[in-house]
């Protein structure tokens, strides 16, 4: 039987006297596994705030029913974790350091969040700079959790974890049961229903407005009076007529029409939905390459002091290929970004390629224009291809016309992304260009990129994201850089059974050790090392289950 945790009622909230949130109620029950997804900005942060307690509400009332770890986006917590948590995602040693990395600072709160049993858990974007790997391995964690809230724009956390979604739309809350997928199906016949009414209602106001020039054009014509009449002599025809009087006939008329207008002026209005618009613009603007190999190297090794990143890590990448880097924390995704752009780099960058380099600092937009002039600022395509492409992004109409400065961040990205795609470049380097944006927009995104021309080399811890994306795989290990063509569904299953193999070998290493440890060991450290070697055997005998 579900147990009620949590209760909000009659929720508002207002910045700058904008309402942010109009929630009339909310309930969170045991065993609710919920996603949380909205457009940037919708107010979704300031509504997790407000359910754990660190925000007040302008008016309403939350009720909670039991302690709530909350995993902030850009918090810093001061619980405690313990050191099998912090082991776990690999920060054990890197606790006290002052001088963290995204995903560590990401990692340790993590760590910190876990190491505490509570029936609600919250998370903001808890995979935001993780690599894949942690990101699955956050994954395994949510499966163990009773009930929590996840804001997320991670598909594949959606998808596999959630078992009910909510939404903002324009400052109200909307529940969907289910997953991601019937979110989607749900959301779809939405769609479908509001732009069938919307057909209808613009179908209406023609007829009625069709239906209102006729009533006006025919009052027009019975005021004019015949060729060749003088004005006395149609009053008189008039006053001697059976028939209604020309006047009275206009009068008539012109009744019929203010009444037509009044039903269109009283009409529902519906707007149309939101529909994507399709970009144009010439890529060959951008003076592309012909080489089919467009950036390569051979042997080059590179480090931070005394600490190795690379170490004779050789590459090629294709023209016209999308090719996503990917490796763990730390390992130099970001740093080979840097090494490719750099002016002295050992990095081999054909004569024609011109880079366009995707900064999280924003260093390429000026604060003091607005956004269309930002955009056109170092654009090689027409005007109306930078609209469509700001359109495209979800910068629409007069926001094109809005200063840069008051832009939030995820339009800040989108804003950044849409200078390189519309500017002479013809390889688009991205470090994490979904972070911070929500799902339409990371959809619009992938959109874009899959249709883009020129070769693009990106990072993105975002699993969904980079599958529909690349065709090609760049992999950091042990310092070096191995290809892969294909995405990383395509990679996991050419390498599943040397992944199995080399599981396998790792466990019968395991249990041929705990079975020297068991003949020397100590009576009271006999079950332990025995419990160790059933867990090994066990895990074993799922590996040669599954093949």
């Amino acid at each position: 039987m579900s147990i009620l945790l949590l209760e909000a009622k009659k929720i508002t909230k207002s910045y700058a006297e904008k309402k942010i949130l109009n929630v009339e109620s909310f309930s969170i029950y045991s065993g609710d596994k919920i996603g949380f997804i909205g457009d940037n900005g919708s107010g979704k942060t300031t509504f997790l705030n407000i359910l754990a307690g660190a925000l007040e509400p302008d008016s309403g009332i939350v009720k909670r029913y039991c302690e709530i770890t909350y995993i902030k986006q850009f918090g810093k917590s001061d619980q405690n974790a313990d050191c099998e948590q912090l082991s776990k995602y690999g920060v054990l040693e890197k606790i006290d350091n002052e001088k963290l990395s995204g995903g560590e600072a990401v990692r340790i709160e993590l760590a910190k969040a876990l190491s505490h049993q509570r029936r609600l858990v919250f998370a903001d974007e808890p995979t935001s700079n993780l690599d894949i790997g942690v990101v699955e391995q956050f994954a395994a964690e949510l499966t163990k959790l009773e009930s929590f809230v996840l804001i997320s724009h991670d598909r594949m956390l959606l998808s596999q974890y959630c078992n009910k979604i909510i939404t903002l739309e324009n400052c109200e809350l909307l529940v969907y049961d289910g997953g991601f997928q019937e979110y989607l199906e749900q959301s779809a016949a939405k769609k479908e229903r509001l732009l069938a009414e919307y057909n209808q209602y613009t179908a209406e106001k023609a007829r009625l407005q069709s239906v209102f020039l006729e009533k006006k054009n025919m009052a027009k014509k019975v005021a004019k009076k015949p060729k060749g009449v003088s004005g006395s002599e149609q009053k008189m025809r008039d006053f001697t007529s059976s028939s209604r009087s020309n006047d009275g006939r206009q009068a008539s008329f012109d009744r019929a029409a203010k009444a037509v207008l009044a039903r269109i002026d009283h009409m529902e209005v519906k707007e149309k939905p939101f529909e994507a618009v399709k970009i144009h613009f010439d890529f060959g603007f951008t003076n592309p390459p012909e080489n089919k190999i467009v950036i390569s190297a051979k042997d080059i090794s590179f480090a931070y002091g005394s600490k190795t990143i690379f170490d004779k890590a050789s590459f090629s990448i294709r023209n016209g290929s999308r090719v996503a880097i990917t490796g763990e924390n730390g390992s130099g995704k970001t740093t080979l970004l840097n090494l490719i752009n750099a002016e002295d780099s050992p990095v081999y960058k054909v004569p024609k390629a011109n880079i366009g380099y995707f900064y999280q600092g924003f260093e390429n937009i000026d604060f003091s224009k607005t956004v269309l002039e930002n955009a056109m600022q170092n654009s090689v395509q027409t005007e109306s291809s930078v609209r469509s492409v700001l359109a495209g992004l979800l910068i629409r109409k007069d926001d094109v016309f809005k200063n840069a400065s008051v832009l939030s961040g995820g339009e800040r990205i989108k804003l950044s992304l849409a200078k390189l795609i519309v500017s002479s470049a013809n390889v688009l380097m991205l470090d994490e260009p979904t972070n911070y944006l929500d799902i339409n927009s990371i959809e619009v995104l992938q959109s874009i990129l899959s249709q883009y021309e020129g070769t693009i080399l990106f990072v993105s811890h975002d699993k969904t994201f980079v599958n529909n994306v690349c065709t090609d795989l760049l992999l950091i290990k042990n310092k070096k850089l191995t290809q892969f063509e294909g995405n990383i569904d395509a990679y996991e299953t050419a390498t599943k059974g040397t992944k199995v193999d080399a599981q396998r070998i790792v466990l019968e290493n395991k249990m041929l050790e705990l079975t020297y440890r068991i003949s020397k060991a100590k009576p009271i450290e006999k079950d332990a090392l025995e419990m160790q070697y059933q867990e090994c055997l066990h895990m074993l005998e799922r590996k040669s289950e599954l093949g």
